[in-house]
């Protein structure tokens, strides 16, 4: 149109002068007037010419964007390859920003040590928030992308604390999607297997969403798990972006290594989107804890396919909800106590342990009459989809490590502690303050950063996890922000990472889920208490080991072979002596524990009544 309305106006002007050169000059006006139908069918034909021109765009346009939106929906190399560009460049653009970013920071100069600590903190949440906000755009995969992160301890707080809420922002798949996914799978509608079907979702994850049913054959009340139906179409061509983009990253920035995560997530993705297998984790679960009473129960699957699994339905309360452990009668102290001892026999003595532990993973309900556990609790395990088994090389090495970090520090055992960390988690010396930091959650024993350190601590260091105080304000705050403060510190976080086997990283995982938890509780024991439950576990792992490892040698060279026999009893010995003082120290602890426990219930009473009480015991403000 602007075309057109140039056109005019230049053709007008034209006119204009031809009207006054022929009104001056009266020989040529013949000429004038008959030039006039000219003039005229000249403009007539470059309007239709433009308005041709004009018609064959708008047509083409159109034509083009019929054709995109049929190859769109239609043409799934076409779609993969659109949707590939965008999510990739999300993600490429919010890391290698964040990269710039903290290099650009930890080249300024501050003023003061606070200024520089405030300025990494801050660089930090800015880089985590730019990479949440990508996962959450894209969804997905790369919220599961996001949950890893959340749980990779060794990471500053500000990137952990970011990434957490990804454990509770997914959005559910609409019914009517579930509804032809199960329809596809099952070969029956819903309605066909289930009387009742509640469409509102009980639990929503990046991967699944979970509903409440009724069996339409048995009348069982039953918790159904959906996959997300998007995801079998877009899990390939997500994980190729996923490890496109940190490949970018290694590129650029070769000390930002993050590559192992996509390869992490490239093995064990397909595992936990087959429910089937996830089934056949909880059955073998079960089976490892069948003969040990335990206050762990696993719900029974009634069938699985692979995008839908039905199991038995199971209602409690979250592991770390005070107010409903008040109301059912549960000592929080034993609850803690019990999930440090459900995990450390998944890691020191079955060698298979669940790898996604997280709050919302784990439910408690008050024990049914027939129940094998031995408190008035049961701990409901859900989300089996991850699990890993753990060689027993590393296993024992794994048990070794945490015996010398609890043992009082001597140069034999610092060597001991450095040790294991490079048998372990392929740790060299230079690193294993960093190791240790993230075994142990506590800044650093007394000796390991003592070559490193240019000053002195403001909080006392322990020798050994048995004599380690409750942390400390200060200790907290170094934990805090150890990470923040320094660069170096940050690529070693990174070279940790990078080193450690995958298996070692899920361990410590459970280390700081049972850690965490304790925590939440307000349990009124020592902090050291659930470490008491690790190395139990880890001096009845080594010994069965010496056990197994004699009692083969004595097939071989004879049963009355008198170094053999003496070895054996030197073993049996130090785990009988060991074992006698970890369970004196544990019956200590809890007694002080229950102490404590009915201080506040009497402080309780004197303010509130018997209720008052209650609540104070049970960790409740009164």
């Amino acid at each position: 149109m602007l075309l057109l309305g140039f056109q005019r106006r230049c053709l007008k002007s034209t006119l204009r002068s031809q009207n006054a050169l022929f009104s001056s000059r009266p020989l040529l006006r013949l000429k004038r007037i008959n030039s006039r139908p000219y003039v005229q069918q000249q403009f007539k034909s470059g309007h239709s010419k433009s308005g041709r021109n004009f018609w064959i765009l708008g047509t083409s346009l159109l034509l083009m964007t019929g054709a995109g939106t049929l190859a769109y929906y239609n043409f799934k190399p076409f779609r993969h390859a659109l949707l590939a560009g965008a999510r990739c460049s999300r993600v490429a653009e919010a890391a290698i920003l964040g990269v710039i970013d903290y290099k650009i920071t930890f080249l300024k100069s501050y003023a003061s040590e606070n200024e520089r600590l405030e300025a990494y903190s801050e660089c930090h949440t800015r880089s985590a928030t730019r990479l949440l906000r990508a996962l959450l755009a894209n969804g997905g995969i790369f919220i599961k992308l996001g949950q890893h992160m959340a749980s990779i301890i060794v990471l500053p707080k500000e990137w952990t604390n970011t990434m957490r809420p990804l454990q509770d922002q997914c959005e559910p798949t609409p019914y009517e999607a579930v509804d032809a996914m199960f329809q596809s799978d099952m070969g029956k509608s819903i309605d066909d297997l289930f009387m009742d079907f509640d469409p509102k979702t009980v639990g929503v994850a990046s991967l699944a969403q979970v509903h409440v049913a009724t069996l339409r054959e048995t009348g069982e009340k039953v918790a159904v798990k959906l996959q997300h139906p998007h995801l079998a179409e877009f899990a390939d061509i997500d994980m190729e972006m996923v490890e496109v983009s940190l490949g970018w990253i290694k590129y650029w920035f070769p000390e930002f290594e993050l590559t192992w995560l996509g390869e992490e997530m490239r093995i064990n993705l397909p595992k936990e989107m087959d429910f089937v297998h996830e089934a056949s984790n909880a059955a073998k679960t079960s089976y490892d804890f069948q003969h040990v009473r335990t206050s762990l129960y696993i719900p029974k699957v009634l069938f699985a396919k692979k995008r839908i699994l039905v199991m038995e339905y199971i209602q409690g309360g979250r592991v770390d909800d005070l107010e409903y452990l008040a109301e059912a009668n549960i000592d929080r102290n034993k609850v803690a106590i019990e999930l440090s001892r459900i995990f450390n026999r998944m890691v020191f003595i079955n060698g298979w342990f669940h790898a996604d532990p997280h709050p919302g993973n784990l439910l408690i309900r008050s024990a049914p009459i027939l129940s094998k556990s031995p408190y008035n609790f049961e701990i409901v395990l859900l989300d089996h989809g991850q699990y890993f088994d753990i060689d027993d090389e590393l296993r024992i090495n794994y048990s070794k490590f945490w015996l010398s970090l609890m043992a009082p520090g001597s140069p034999s055992v610092q060597a001991d502690r450095k040790k294991y960390a490079e048998l372990v988690g392929n740790i060299g010396p230079d690193l294993y303050p960093v190791f240790e930091a993230a075994i142990t959650g506590r800044a650093a024993l007394e000796g390991t950063w003592d070559e490193q350190s240019d000053a002195e601590p403001t909080f006392k260091r322990a020798s050994g996890m048995m004599s380690a105080l409750p942390q400390s304000k200060e200790e907290m705050e170094a934990i805090r922000t150890a990470v923040v403060a320094r660069e170096g510190l940050l690529i070693s976080v990174f070279d940790v990472l990078r080193r450690v086997p995958r298996r070692v990283l899920m361990v410590l995982k459970l280390n700081d889920l049972t850690r965490s938890l304790d925590h939440a509780l307000a349990t009124t024991h020592s902090n050291i208490r659930i470490f008491l439950v690790t190395a139990k576990f880890c001096l009845q792992s080594v010994w069965h080991s010496d056990q197994e490892r004699l009692i083969d040698a004595m097939r071989v060279r004879g049963l009355l072979s008198f170094g053999l026999l003496l070895e054996y009893f030197q073993c049996w010995w130090k785990y009988e002596k060991s074992l006698t003082f970890v369970v004196l120290t544990e019956t200590f602890m809890d007694s002080q524990a229950y102490a404590y426990k009915m201080r506040d219930w009497i402080n309780g009473l004197r303010r509130q009544g018997f209720r008052g009480a209650h609540k104070a015991a049970a960790g409740l403000e009164v």
